[in-house]
């Protein structure tokens, strides 16, 4: 089996199978990590408005096209509209700040962040607007806005026609949702971006967007990793620990997370590792070398506890007043 290092879309462009995810990269490592993630072969760098490192991001990648280590049409770059940019007449300048934040004429793929959409929040007000929509409040809390999301996707299907984005696609949705945006959609969604790890494998969820022909990429590759520090997991519940995980990595001579991600990869998914270190950056990339045996892929298969992390529906009540969950 051949496990291709970029993968064909619905429309005929190639999107490379491993990228660099931007979530939770401080500010005053973005550049630099972004630069050197280029450097080591990463040609996919996964940005969002609400990551706020959007400038430096861009930074990183005009360092690199200008010493000629890789030009603008071999990169592709993905970014997200925010909860609070949903109403048809926010989502264009938006967009357009995100362009001007990445210092890019146009954006690979854009993608609608959640399937939530809060109170607009001016750019002078506050940028990014975060989740509450006044964090001084006495009592903070998320502002829920009446947008449905016909509206925002059309907004979206007119950036592609405007040249702004190449592609546009949705994030954080189930099954239900992604049907009904397929049902109406004149631009089809091109990928969808959501977490998946061996412990939330997401598998009929997949087997409908290979369907549907609509790509996807998983976020938080490991598990509980990324969030540990924000005290939403604990170090036990990442896939990098776990005793399976650990044994097919050491029949292989590969890092627990390597095997994370090639499982992902041979599943036919997109994966965006996060990390600052070159060293992690090098091995999180090194995934083309070595095959998963099926009996390998259904043990990992088996590791599914429908484990989700980024969960709406938990964080957003501790967090910011209020109760807000987008999944069963």
């Amino acid at each position: 089996m051949t496990v291709q290092k970029e993968f064909v879309l619905s429309t005929g462009s190639k999107m490379p199978a491993v990228g660099l995810g931007c979530w939770k990269i401080p500010n005053d490592v973005c550049e630099a990590t972004t630069y050197e993630a280029i450097k080591a072969g990463y040609r996919l760098i996964d940005e969002a408005c609400a990551y706020g490192n959007e400038k430096e991001c861009g930074a990183g990648i005009k360092r690199a096209i200008g010493e000629g280590i890789v030009t603008r049409e071999k990169l592709w770059v993905t970014s997200k509209l925010w909860n609070t940019y949903h109403r048809k007449e926010h989502v264009k300048a938006a967009c357009k700040r995100t362009l001007s934040d990445l210092g890019l004429e146009y954006l690979d793929l854009y993608l609608i962040h959640f399937p939530i959409a809060l109170k607009f929040v001016p750019f002078e007000t506050r940028y990014p607007p975060d989740w509450a929509f006044d964090p001084k409040a006495e009592k903070v809390c998320m502002e829920e806005d009446s947008v449905p999301m016909h509206e925002t996707w059309e907004a979206m299907e007119e950036l592609v026609k405007e040249g702004l984005v190449r592609h546009i696609g949705l994030s954080n949705v189930g099954t239900t949702m992604l049907r009904d945006v397929l049902n109406y959609a004149k631009v089809k969604p091109t990928v969808l971006q959501i977490e998946l790890h061996p412990y939330l494998t997401q598998s009929k969820l997949i087997r409908l967007c290979r369907e549907k022909q609509v790509a996807v990429t998983g976020f938080s590759s490991f598990g509980a990793s990324s969030y540990v520090e924000l005290g939403a997991a604990t170090e036990v519940e990442s896939c990098l620990v776990d005793p399976v995980v650990k044994s097919i990595a050491d029949k292989h001579k590969k890092t627990p997370a390597q095997v994370a991600l090639r499982w992902a990869v041979q599943r036919g998914t997109a994966v965006i590792p996060k990390s600052t270190k070159v060293s992690r950056l090098k091995e999180n990339i090194d995934l083309f070398d070595f095959e998963l045996t099926d009996e390998e892929m259904k043990t990992l298969d088996g590791l599914n506890k429908n484990r989700r992390f980024n969960d709406p529906g938990t964080f957003c009540e501790p967090g910011f007043g209020t109760f807000f969950p987008i999944f069963e």
